[in-house]
């Protein structure tokens, strides 16, 4: 994934963006410019490079993620023809990106979708590949004299920055596509550890006893049937200088496999399961990106690790748990763990005194059904709402408002305790998991709820992702944090 800056290489393939309604350097259909469309434009004598066209659509409807998915869709082309290389030609119509002629802060900001969208493209997840595997590097070399609004540091610096945000998002796939013989409870607890152990990161592991000790009933509740041991792990990262700048707390659920617990998961093939610790992985990424970058800010990332799986030590339903805030809860359903160990996650974070709470949260099936496979829903704060959602549209991880609907808690009604785990109909389950989750929520801190269970993978080969992990929430998350420590 190596990436140069005027390399003099013949046999590169020169990659050109195609604008509709422009003209373009060969003979090229308007139906070949269209947003994802790639083209490959043979050389037709063996001095005349090979060229591929990038369809990017009409110019005033482009957006980052466009240009990230372009990238991506022209880096996966060169992989798969068993290329070496390509050098884009931005050429001279390109410099009007952004609508902004001349601007360095638009040709900076194109480029670092473009280099984003190119190393995300060449992510492959071949752990256990042989025969299959897809050999080759793809280098991508930049021309700086078509890059005159910057300088060569500042383009040394857009490749860095794009570099350390596809490195933490490409993190954050590999740990959610893993295996469970390799990725179980101990292993998430042992890589995290191993992550951040040379970095600026203090890292504290609460297991067995201090969990008891600390009242952390939904992990030791969740927990109870696999031969792995739960862990509440909390990271803490002080990239700022004022000790008294707000701290922001990222929580993450990290059910390594969830079976479902004793109200055991069927199905012909629930592979899938292994993907619900896809919160905790986006946190993990998010962190690592925010250290790449030094960034000036104040993190704990607090990360509820468990295996959900039936055992004769598991939970059984009917079951009723008490937390150290005094709520009481009826695990009607052993399948709506994730809501029972973001709790105990939450209370501790009221503990440290965070200002701001993100829990995210592969959590209910149910907001696929609402929003598909390529947006996730957010609920709570609305100044935080708003501030994720215009992120989510710059960088590509999208989220859409959810309401918190208060009549809607009687759901959560229990006969038993004052609640209960999941809701009494199969109706409006994101919102109900949302409401639980609020209960558990320190009043003096800001806070959303993420349910990113329809966005943690694709089931085919999409722009710049390949079928299995998205690594979706690691730049959302890490964008959030960076900005939320410059406002403050």
């Amino acid at each position: 994934m190596h990436i140069s800056i005027d390399k003099s290489e013949s046999a590169d393939v020169h990659i050109h963006p195609a604008y509709s309604g422009e003209t373009f350097l060969y003979p090229l259909g308007e139906g070949h410019k269209q947003p994802g469309t790639i083209t490959w434009l043979y050389g037709r004598s063996e001095g005349e490079p090979d060229a591929l066209s990038a369809g990017m659509g009409q110019r005033r409807q482009l957006t980052m993620e466009r240009i990230r998915r372009s990238g991506g869709a022209a880096a996966r082309a060169l992989l798969l023809e068993g290329r070496s290389g390509g050098t884009l030609a931005r050429g001279s119509a390109a410099k009007a990106e952004g609508n902004c002629s001349g601007s360095k802060e638009a040709a900076a900001e194109w480029l670092q979708a473009w280099i984003e969208g190119w190393l995300l493209g060449l992510y492959r997840f071949d752990k256990y590949r042989s025969r299959t595997r897809i050999s080759g590097e793809v280098g991508l070399n930049l021309r700086s004299e078509e890059w005159a609004e910057l300088s060569l540091a500042e383009l040394e610096a857009v490749i860095a920055l794009a570099r350390h945000r596809a490195e933490g998002t490409n993190l954050t796939r590999d740990w959610v596509n893993e295996t469970p013989d390799a990725l179980n409870p101990d292993t998430f607890v042992q890589w995290t550890i191993e992550l951040f152990k040379d970095r600026p990161v203090s890292i504290h592991v609460y297991r067995g006893q201090e969990l008891i000790d600390r009242g952390m009933k939904g992990l030791l509740t969740v927990g109870a049937g696999s031969m792995y041991a739960p862990a509440l792990i909390e990271l803490r990262y002080e990239g700022s200088s004022e000790p008294d700048a707000p701290l922001l707390a990222l929580v993450g659920k990290a059910i390594t496999f969830d079976m479902g617990g004793m109200n055991a998961k069927t199905g012909r093939d629930i592979s899938d399961a292994r993907m619900d610790m896809g919160g905790a992985a986006a946190v993990i990424g998010a962190l690592d990106i925010v250290v790449r970058q030094n960034a000036k800010a104040r993190i704990t990332a607090l990360i509820a690790v468990a295996d959900n799986v039936p055992d004769a030590r598991s939970t059984l339903p009917s079951s009723v748990i008490t937390y150290p805030n005094g709520l009481t809860v009826q695990v009607a359903n052993t399948d709506g763990e994730g809501r029972l160990v973001l709790a105990d996650a939450l209370i501790h974070a009221a503990k440290l005194g965070v200002a701001q709470i993100i829990d995210i949260a592969t959590l209910t099936g149910n907001v696929g059904d609402a929003l598909g496979l390529s947006i996730a829903g957010i609920w709570g704060d609305s100044g935080m709402t708003s501030s994720l959602v215009e992120i989510g549209e710059r960088n590509g991880e999208r989220l859409w408002p959810m309401p918190l609907m208060d009549e809607y808690e009687s759901e959560l009604k229990s006969h038993y305790a004052d609640l209960r785990n999941v809701g009494t109909s199969t109706l409006a389950g994101a919102i109900v998991a949302a409401l639980f989750i609020r209960r558990f929520v320190p009043e003096s801190a800001g806070w959303v709820h993420i349910d990113m269970a329809g966005t943690v993978q694709y089931k085919q080969d999409v722009g710049y992702a390949e079928a299995g992990a998205t690594g979706y929430g690691a730049r959302l998350l890490a964008d959030y944090a960076i900005q939320y420590a410059r406002k403050a």
